[in-house]
């Protein structure tokens, strides 16, 4: 009997604000000193109020409009009661009612993800729990109160790559609208996955599992795929499942049982007497909608439309975000070269191509360079300007492509032009016929048997022919050049 998996995500994300959610502590995910970022509000000292933080509520609208989702235009925040020791207050201000977004969706995979509510709620505070001798926990409560979105998708996913998909897309998302940098090793963003398995053609889901403690993407989609293969497993062995919270073990790669999974009316929601009801106005909402930067689809379309660029260059431009802004300052200076309008081809198919030698050059040596000093590379000694430059005399053969990669290395160091550096280290390729032509009288009065070989119809010689002329000319000939020649001395 074959089963199917049906799965859904709660994702945790910490808002990029400059305070917290409901006072004005600093809210720092690097701050490396516990308990330094907190006050009586965010300690939950007896007779202080909270401040809703108008920036939160903002990124938040802006993050469930980039998500397709309606926004609430009359809601109000509640406490989740529930007792945990890096819970201050002993309740979670957060919203169940009425969140501030629901029903929007995301595209991934050919398919549509639903998006069943995104909220605002507050942070909890971090445990650390030792295992040596005394047992102890360590509370810090830096992270307490920082403003927090919760986005809980519908059972809509499939498989473990569309977990991993849909992980990575919105994690895009977050970073193109500045909402978070959403970097899961810091706990800015937390994947939980909600997995149960039926028999195919069930008209009922199977007994649902949530999986916690996930550190990574990858990890979560290893987490989704271990957990189905275990519920099945159950299955098949006459086992019965049973709602539960189970962890995620990175080291042994599987689940461990945790507690029974607890339902909404455990937390007994109220409304927050301290808050007031938010009222957004459609001036505010229409405002935001205005600011919405690009989005990563949207880049993704646009980039195949103006530039051409093979999927494989624009995913690496729109996950690599400052890269691709980087290589659209470079096609602007590329498209300002006037030698490029008079190439001996039509101007689309000449742009297209020094484009893509752009797009490797950029990708492959650039970012490489950039990568080891841990810059972006519009950081870096090297113009978009000097860049174009460059690519645009390995278009033209005025240096081989060698050369380019020396050049581009002493660019990066020194933050010479290309001319400079060309001239300097007498990189300049050698495309003068005549110049070329009594080296290629040396090589063939030299290598006699490979001048009989070719003559004879073998092809190897050939190859082995143009690489003496360049080994003679020390790398600068132009290899198609000597080619000719040789072909044309040798027939």
């Amino acid at each position: 009997m074959k089963y199917v998996p049906t799965i859904g995500l709660e994702i945790h994300v910490e808002l990029k604000t400059q305070t917290k959610m409901f006072c004005d502590c600093k809210n720092d995910p690097d701050e490396k000193h516990p308990n330094l970022n907190v006050c009586p509000i965010c300690m939950a000292h007896p007779g202080t109020l909270p401040v809703i933080n108008q920036k939160a509520v903002q990124k938040l609208i802006m993050v469930g409009q980039a998500l397709n989702c309606e926004i609430t235009r009359e809601t109000f925040f509640e406490r989740k009661n529930y007792f945990y020791p890096d819970l201050p207050k002993g309740y979670q201000i957060s919203q169940f009612q009425k969140p501030l977004c629901r029903e929007g969706h995301l595209d991934i995979n050919d398919k549509r993800i639903r998006i069943e509510r995104i909220h605002l709620e507050e942070d909890t505070g971090r445990s650390q729990h030792s295992t040596g001798e005394g047992d102890e926990t360590l509370l810090d409560f830096n992270r307490a109160g920082v403003p927090l979105m919760e986005l809980v998708t519908h059972p809509d996913l499939k498989t473990a790559e569309d977990v991993r998909a849909f992980a990575q897309e919105l994690q895009l998302i977050l970073r193109y609208l500045g909402a978070s940098d959403a970097d899961m090793e810091k706990g800015q963003m937390r994947v939980e996955v909600n997995i149960s398995v039926a028999k195919e053609g069930a008209k009922e889901y199977g007994t649902k599992v949530e999986v916690k403690n996930i550190n990574s993407i990858s990890a979560a989609a290893r987490a989704a795929g271990y957990e189905f293969t275990r519920q099945v497993e159950a299955l098949e062995a006459g086992e019965k499942l049973v709602q539960e919270t189970r962890g995620w073990d990175e080291n042994k790669g599987k689940t461990i049982s945790q507690r029974i999974k607890e339902g909404s009316a455990d937390y007994r929601y109220f409304p927050e007497p301290d808050l007031p009801p938010l009222h957004l106005s459609e001036e505010l909402i229409s405002e935001i909608k205005a600011k919405t930067p690009e989005l990563p689809a949207q880049r993704r379309e646009r980039f195949a439309r103006e530039y051409g660029s093979p999927e494989s260059d624009i995913a690496v431009f729109t996950i690599n975000k400052s890269l691709g802004d980087y290589f659209e300052h470079v096609v602007s200076e590329l498209d300002s070269f006037d030698n490029l309008k008079h190439l001996q081809q039509p101007e689309a198919e000449h742009r297209a191509k020094v484009l893509k030698l752009a797009s490797n050059y950029l990708i492959t040596e650039l970012a490489r360079h950039a990568a080891e000093v841990g810059a972006d590379p519009a950081d870096t000694k090297i113009s978009p300007e000097r860049f174009a430059d460059l690519i645009v005399r390995v278009f033209h053969k005025e240096i081989s492509s060698s050369a380019a990669q020396t050049v581009l290395a002493e660019m990066f160091a020194t933050g010479a032009t290309p001319e400079q550096v060309i001239r300097e280290k007498d990189l300049a390729q050698m495309s003068d016929e005549g110049a070329l032509d009594s080296i290629v009288d040396e090589v063939i009065s030299s290598n006699q048997q490979a001048v009989e070989d070719f003559k004879k119809g073998k092809e190897a010689p050939l190859k082995f022919l143009i690489g003496k002329v360049m080994a003679a000319s020390k790398g600068k000939a132009n290899p198609s050049i000597a080619e000719e020649i040789l072909k044309r001395k040798l027939s």
